[in-house]
């Protein structure tokens, strides 16, 4: 075991320089709105893929208690969900809540016995501060567009044994993207890993994100013995300021391609224990040791190709340390089962540095030393008004896992259809008027209300009003589906009743809003 050191954490580095040269731009576009953008890459693509959510509702979450509550109140817990977090998440917010489709805690967000679930930050942002996203017996998750900072396991407050982001016990299937994993010293100061995989971890991709000022990167596999983890990729990240474990592996596969590392104070990739790694045209800088097996005598093994060392020095060889260089040669072939396109390492510090990490607008490599932005598939659950439409509302939708009730429903469609953020579904009357309401377990601000006809039925709703469902009051009235103003009330329900229409009318959409 590595004996402990004292930590050499300097002031974070100045702002990356990209030069003008690579044609790249640096620009920070807002979080992206929409749900998970792009498609895995990487080994998470194997053993059937990572799909996260897909297909399934999407709800809003500001809290860490609402991320729990959202997962709780799934069908089941294979029920696909993505969960869109805004806002910092934190201990104050987030308690244990109970349910048939969930195992949470207080103190940590806690995806665990579940499956088929995405987690991203949206709007200005989602920062999980102090408290750690914890993965354990679980299959096919995202998470996307998130910062995770200052996790500690020891001090105060503690969260997920001091990882930003940790999985163990029979973990399949997780990719996580764009995300920030940031600590503010090393174990001496309470932290431990930002990215940590243990007990039976496998098929995991870690891309275009950002890992700074830790002790630890990351790991996988706990011990000299604990070896069944692996098939495990990390591409476009950025490495900075990382005393070592970037990442340490004991046992299993990893790909690790066009990564940026910058000021690894003791060491980088340690690979040992019979680990294998694929290591290609990553950019090292200014750093010590960053290949090689460090601090045991349990060999681990590499290829490398494409690489560039730039101001990095080597420790001498001895008993429990073999660094490849000064000059790495390959020492092991790995088979690679995945398409995947290399930029060359001489463009990885302006590529990496223009995309990684949270709230970058996802932007990716198109795979020839150039950003792009990614264009979304068109996602039906997706709750967001169009922006540039200026008849729709703007904010959150309080309409996404609200309740909803009604008059009378048609064969084949349901009040719950009109809540979910899919246009797709939909919600008619039995016959050509009636009422259909949203309502919340507490009191909700509402002044504005949107109605959105389903396909092929615009034009259907003719008059209508709007009702306070607590006191049956009308607070306004008028013809035909779109946006409305309403007073600004707090209320617990809400209705809309549809009291004269031409054809079958059709609600899609529901959609209720603070202001």
């Amino acid at each position: 075991m590595r004996r402990p050191v004292a930590l050499r954490l300097n002031a974070a580095l100045a702002t990356l320089a990209v030069a003008a040269a690579t044609g790249v731009v640096l620009s920070m576009p807002e979080a992206a709105s929409a749900a998970a953008t792009g498609s895995a890459t990487g080994y998470a693509t194997q053993n059937g893929g990572t799909t996260g959510g897909a297909g399934g509702t999407t709800v809003r979450a500001t809290t860490g208690t609402a991320i729990h509550t959202a997962l709780c109140n799934r069908a089941s817990s294979s029920t696909p969900i993505t969960i869109q977090v805004e806002g910092t998440i934190n201990h104050g917010n987030t308690a244990k809540v109970s349910g048939n489709s969930c195992n949470t805690a207080a103190g940590v967000i806690e995806l665990k016995q579940i499956s088929n679930v995405t987690l991203v930050g949206v709007g200005s942002g989602a920062v999980f501060d102090q408290l750690g996203i914890h993965i354990r017996e679980s299959s096919n998750i995202i998470i996307q567009n998130v910062t995770v900072k200052n996790v500690k396991k020891s001090g105060s407050p503690t969260s997920n044994g001091g990882d930003a982001i940790g999985m163990e016990s029979d973990v399949r299937n997780v990719w996580v993207d764009h995300t920030t994993l940031e600590a503010s010293g090393g174990e001496s100061e309470g932290y431990d890993g930002l990215f940590d995989m243990k007990d039976n971890t496998q098929y995991v991709t870690l891309s275009y994100s950002t890992l700074r000022n830790s002790g630890r990167g990351g790991l996988v596999g706990s011990s000299e013995t604990e070896l069944s983890n692996g098939y495990i990729t990390y591409h476009h990240n950025l490495y900075e300021n990382i005393d070592s474990r970037a990442p340490l592996l004991r046992g299993g596969i990893a790909h690790i391609y066009n990564n940026y590392y910058v000021k690894l104070n003791e060491s980088g990739i340690n690979s040992r224990a019979g680990a294998r790694a694929k290591v290609d045209n990553n950019y090292f800088k200014n750093s010590k040791d960053v290949l090689g097996t460090f601090y045991t005598d349990a060999a681990g093994y590499w290829q490398v190709s494409g690489n560039t060392f730039d101001n990095v020095t080597w420790s001498a060889k001895g008993s429990e340390n073999n660094p490849a260089g000064p000059d790495p040669k390959s020492n092991t072939t790995v088979s690679i089962p995945y398409s995947y396109s290399l930029d060359n390492a001489s463009c990885v510090q302006a590529i990496v540095g223009a995309t990684a990490g949270a709230n970058k607008g996802l932007k990716v490599s198109d795979g020839s030393c150039s950003p792009t932005t990614p264009t979304p598939t068109p996602d039906p659950t997706d709750p967001t008004p169009d922006p540039t439409d200026p008849t729709q509302p703007g904010g959150t939708n309080l309409s996404i896992g609200a309740g909803s009730d009604g008059s009378s429903k048609a064969s084949g469609s349901s009040y719950g259809n009109v809540r979910d953020g899919d246009m797709s579904t939909f919600w008619s009357p039995a016959g050509s008027t009636g009422s259909i309401s949203i309502k919340w377990g507490t009191a909700t601000s509402v002044s504005k209300v949107n109605i959105r006809e389903a396909s092929g039925s615009s034009g259907a709703i003719g008059a209508w009003k709007v009702v306070n469902g607590d006191t049956g009051a009308v607070l306004t009235s008028g013809t035909g589906a779109g946006a409305i103003t309403v007073p600004k009330t707090s209320l617990k329900k809400i209705t809309f009743e549809i009291t004269g229409s031409s054809g079958t009318p059709k609600v899609a959409e529901f959609e209720t809003y603070a202001g």
